[in-house]
């Protein structure tokens, strides 16, 4: 059997998806920046992407520029706060995903910017009055704070934060990338300055994704140069098919929206209630609560000379997931969250994430197996 539970990485394409783009593909493939028909017919398919992207988000299409994913939008939006709106510090945590977290200390190092870390709690929540306190002796910073953790879940009230930086003159960004289409964002209300997307988490393609600016509140320069396409703010050619698809997957998951945060909330529920029931010793990373992000599910095992092979076994059974973020996996290094949460480091942490491909067949598969692993080795 295989079973693929490391959706926080990726989601299998939408097969809804990979139609939409298959047309593009083959049939429209003229240049967006072209003023004759082929060139005007591909703008018109960006155009319409970007409208069903801000009809979903409850913002205007101007608000969002398409990027080659989560990382680029992160970069934009960190880099170029700091450029152009004169701001010298910054304040994130220390479990951000890395593309902002080192994109901030890359600025720190490079004497840019004064770098702070607020603090955080055993389940990775953020510490809000230590957060006033930072703002309150750093007015007009740059605050970086994702949603939702992507390896253990745990959600920050970025509505809290946002009123908290637009008190304190700061300038709001957040890595929306777990959370986006599986919680709701209504960008007419929420305090932020800008957010950033990754198709690839929501069953769209890799490489496409977007930055949201908030065009009321911040006006910044191209992050990439070279040509006027995105209104002047990202140079280089479309990647129309890709943009095609993340509409295409925003569309479907916003229609879906409700049913399928309770199915998958479901299955999270059974993996929890079967591994408790079938493994003594096993606990859990991040905050499991209800409200928190029903597709991470990182679960710490009790120590054993074999932890570090469990991955590993569990592959051998069909069974993928990860140690942690997807970015850092193969690598020598723990995980960074875990070590900011303090976390027991002879507890190996496996991260499962689901989708609504999955199904409670799979969930006990995964379970038997790890029962298995541990009557055997533990």
């Amino acid at each position: 059997m295989k079973v693929y539970l490391d959706n926080a990485a990726t989601t299998r394409i939408h097969p809804e998806v990979v139609k939409a783009m298959t047309g593009v593909l083959s049939e429209q493939y003229g240049n967006p920046s072209s003023i004759h028909a082929f060139g005007r017919e591909t703008r018109t398919l960006i155009e319409n992407a970007r409208k069903t992207v801000a009809k979903c988000l409850s913002t205007s299409p101007s608000n969002i520029f398409f990027t080659s994913g989560g990382t680029e939008a992160n970069n934009m939006a960190i880099r170029r706060s700091v450029d152009d709106l004169g701001l010298t510090h910054a304040i994130t945590s220390g479990l951000e995903h890395h593309a902002v977290l080192h994109t901030l200390e890359d600025l720190h190092a490079k004497g840019i910017i004064k770098l702070s870390l607020v603090n955080v709690d055993k389940q990775g929540h953020i510490d809000l009055t230590h957060l006033e306190q930072l703002l309150s002796e750093n007015p007009k910073s740059l605050v970086s704070l994702m949603h939702a953790n992507n390896e253990i879940g745990t959600v920050t009230p970025i509505e809290r934060v946002g009123e908290m930086c637009r008190k304190y003159d700061a300038v709001f960004h957040s890595d929306t990338v777990q959370t986006m289409c599986h919680f709701r964002h209504d960008l007419s209300k929420l305090p932020v300055d800008f957010v950033s997307c990754a198709a690839h988490k929501f069953h769209g393609p890799k490489g496409v994704g977007f930055l949201y600016i908030n065009s009321e509140s911040i006006k910044i320069s191209p992050f990439i140069t070279g040509g006027a396409q995105e209104r002047n703010m990202r140079g280089g050619t479309e990647n129309v098919y890709g943009i095609v698809g993340l509409a295409k997957a925003m569309e479907l998951c916003y229609n879906e929206l409700d049913a399928e945060a309770e199915y998958i909330s479901g299955l999270k529920k059974y993996m929890i209630s079967k591994l408790d029931q079938d493994i003594a010793g096993v606990e859990y990373n991040g905050d499991v609560s209800e409200g928190n992000l029903f597709t991470v599910l990182n679960v710490s095992f009790p120590p054993s000379e074999f932890a570090e092979m469990l991955l590993f076994n569990l592959d051998i059974a069909g069974i993928a997931a990860s140690g942690g973020s997807a970015c850092t996996s193969g690598s020598n290094v723990g995980s960074h969250v875990l070590k900011a949460m303090g976390a027991d480091p002879d507890r190996p942490a496996v991260r499962f994430s689901f989708s609504r491909f999955n199904t409670k067949e799979e969930i006990d598969y995964t379970v038997s197996k790890l029962r298995e692993l541990y009557m055997v080795k533990a």
